[in-house]
């Protein structure tokens, strides 16, 4: 959530910059209900230490003989009221935290207003690919190839679902094992985190209670539980209302997960093969740092899921999004887009993000500053790193031949036993 002091400070302020995110948000009840508060924590406090004041002269009178039980019938008369105030200031507590909960995250600054149509290119690698034949979209390559079952994987799961076969399974987690190695060798810690997350997770991540439509619930689990819809979910918890040390920053993790979500697309020829889904597989990378080398963080990591890209040959663009277009947990967000030649469209591969202390804040996530032991939110930052489910495609189409075959990428050939090509089956 955002700094409450920001919208008690200057109300109007915040207002302008959530326009940008075509957002128009009263504070006026927010802001009532905050006096409210105030004026109730005032007046029961008040009234506490005239209940322990009182209580405390009680014996004392007693002692004197004197007749204290008007006394105690006004004592319980406060205490009365104390308990109704308690109760009030529980119900407002409850409904300032909601208002809090479901405000998105203040874009940067520098984002341009407004949405998709905002968003701005600002670094392509390489060149359209050419092609001298007919060339086959990546449903059909992945048929001929043998790579993907799409009939089975609805009839096993319903639409939205495939299943990697031979070549495409070893493809697939090649494309994961290019990813790994090449985390761990940037000094990235590896983790494999639980499928099934608690509703905090949620909470946290900034993804509930706005969004708890878009995973899926397990009803049948111990407490309230849901699967996770990326790692990143599971990873800003990792410290949830811990304390670090300003030494222990910054922690680089990624971690590999399977990621469940309920959309997965209209179905129409833009969403066709794998291009959206209801599972994929995804490479995330996560950090947690400091203020101060929050931004230098971002870039790092947008480096990062770009240089997975380029170590494939693929011709990309990196974009920054407009305000409007950024997920509600984030103040930035760039995206790396990979060009699908049958669609003649760049589609969304990495999603490099800064949260700053949105995360940190629902999460209760702090850290020890060096210079002067006071506690700071510490800022959180995630990007895919990468999610195959749209490089598979992209390599069937980029690289596809006049023969109907595939030419592997380099960086791949070493966990494919030096295979070059792959080749329709005989």
């Amino acid at each position: 959530m955002i700094d409450v002091n920001l919208i008690r400070n200057d109300a109007q302020a915040v207002h302008d910059r959530y326009l940008k995110r075509g957002k128009d948000i009263d504070f006026t009840e927010f802001l009532q209900l905050d006096e409210q508060r105030k004026r109730l924590i005032a007046d029961t406090e008040a009234k506490k230490a005239q209940r322990n004041r009182v209580s405390a002269e009680i014996p004392k009178l007693k002692k004197q003989g004197l007749d204290v039980s008007a006394t105690i019938a006004e004592m319980k008369t406060l205490g009365d009221e104390i308990a109704a105030q308690d109760a009030e200031l529980d119900d407002v507590n409850a409904r300032i935290n909601d208002f809090l909960l479901r405000l998105p995250n203040l874009p940067d600054e520098d984002l341009l207003a407004g949405g998709k149509e905002n968003n701005r290119p600002i670094y392509t690698f390489g060149q359209k690919p050419q092609y001298d034949f007919q060339p086959k979209n990546h449903v059909e390559l992945a048929k001929s190839l043998g790579l993907i079952d799409y009939e089975r994987g609805a009839k096993l799961a319903g639409n939205g679902s495939w299943i990697y076969t031979d070549m495409g399974a070893r493809l697939e987690w090649a494309l994961l094992n290019y990813f790994i190695d090449s985390h761990i060798q940037s000094g990235y810690t590896f983790m494999l985190p639980p499928y099934m997350l608690t509703y905090e997770c949620g909470l946290t991540a900034g993804q509930f209670p706005k969004f708890e439509d878009d995973v899926y619930q397990l009803a049948n689990a111990e407490g309230k539980k849901f699967m996770l819809p990326t790692a990143e979910t599971a990873l800003v918890n990792l410290f949830r209302d811990e304390i670090l040390s300003e030494s222990d920053l910054p922690k680089k993790y990624f971690a590999y997960s399977a990621c469940f979500r309920r959309e997965a697309g209209s179905y129409r020829a833009e969403e066709r093969g794998m291009i959206r889904g209801h599972q994929f597989n995804k490479v995330e990378l996560f950090q947690y740092t400091t203020p101060d080398r929050s931004d230098e963080a971002f870039e790092e990591m947008v480096n990062m899921a770009c240089k997975l890209v380029e170590g494939l040959g693929l011709h990309y663009q990196l974009s920054k999004l407009a305000a409007g277009d950024c997920s509600d947990s984030m103040a930035r967000t760039y995206d790396i887009e990979i060009y699908i030649p049958s669609m003649n469209i760049y589609k969304e591969v990495s999603s490099a993000s800064n949260a700053r202390d949105y995360q940190a804040r629902r999460g209760n996530m702090r850290y020890r500053r060096a210079s002067d032991g006071k506690l700071a939110f510490v800022h959180t930052l995630n990007a895919s790193g990468l999610a195959t489910s749209r490089v598979f495609p992209a390599i069937l189409e980029q690289f596809q031949t006049a023969d109907g075959s595939v030419r592997v990428p380099e960086a791949l050939r070493k966990y494919l036993g030096g295979m070059d090509f792959i080749c329709p089956k005989k």
